[in-house]
């Protein structure tokens, strides 16, 4: 077997996810059952694992579960995980459940967005916080364009850089474990946006938050001016539990709290559409 073959194969990508995670090939061979020997032949090459090996190993080392696929793909196997889109009848009940959360947490903003930051689903709290956002950005929208670019949310967020850093490196991060390309393609997008003039760059709007709202001492709120309110937020991310598909694997539904009195009585006090 060539070097390039190796460097193609499943034993090279496994070495990869192992020392991505900082694994020894005994601490990962103690948690795969397995003899860090063997662990060995499969990264050289020298051992072809088999398709319940290469599982086990890519659920110890946290493999998304599209590169599961791809893993499989690499040591001969068919892939075992479907890719269903979210519009195919079968996914009914998950797209039911998703609107049925997403409006029950109204008057609150929520949304629901895949892998590179696609929005799916969103409720009337986000539709609220988009009015006067361009229409090219309406179209297809993506999460991270509609926060970042200076024809969007940008430059009625109070305190832009905390909250631009937040998202970057929650996309580096990201692309750090799943490599993917289109992601870096839209990392490298959001990060070259221009900061836009705005209620962020008057004195003081940048200055680390927590003054006078408790909550963000240990949690950066996003803070966003609304008919004249400044808004404050603080978000939470969920994803769904051992996924058997790759289009479940990827959602994630953000929700965004309120932090202070002051939000809680303005989205309450909004008539309902």
């Amino acid at each position: 077997m060539t070097t390039l073959a190796v460097e193609k194969g499943v034993g090279a990508k496994l070495r990869h996810w192992r020392e991505t995670r900082r694994l020894s090939q005994l601490e990962l061979a103690l948690r795969a059952d397995s003899s860090a020997r063997h662990i060995s032949f499969i990264e050289t090459g020298r051992s072809r694992p088999s398709a319940d090996m290469v599982l086990r190993l890519a659920e110890h080392l946290q493999v998304p579960v599209r590169e599961r696929n791809d893993l499989l793909l690499a040591a001969g196997y068919a892939p075992r995980y479907a890719e269903t889109p979210l519009d195919d009848p079968a996914m009914g009940a998950l797209r039911a459940g998703i609107d049925q959360l997403l409006q029950g947490y109204e008057p609150y903003p929520a949304l629901v967005v895949d892998g590179t930051y696609h929005v799916v689903a969103a409720n009337r709290g986000i539709q609220m916080l988009l009015g006067g956002v361009a229409e090219h950005l309406l179209a297809a929208p993506n999460a991270m364009r509609l926060a970042l670019h200076p024809e969007g949310l940008a430059p009625r967020i109070r305190n832009l850089p905390a909250w631009r850093g937040h998202l970057l490196h929650q996309m580096e991060r990201q692309i750090a474990l799943d490599r993917s390309p289109a992601l870096r393609a839209l990392y490298d997008e959001v990060a070259a946006y221009p900061r836009p003039a705005g209620p962020a760059d008057e004195a003081g709007s940048a200055q680390e938050p927590g003054a006078e709202d408790p909550v963000a001492y240990f949690a950066l709120p996003l803070r966003i001016e609304h008919d004249g309110q400044v808004l404050s937020f603080v978000s939470s991310i969920s994803t769904f539990n051992t996924p058997m598909d790759v289009t479940v694997a990827e959602l994630a539904i953000e929700t965004f709290l309120p932090a202070d009195r002051a939000t809680v009585d303005h989205l309450r006090g909004l008539p309902a559409h």
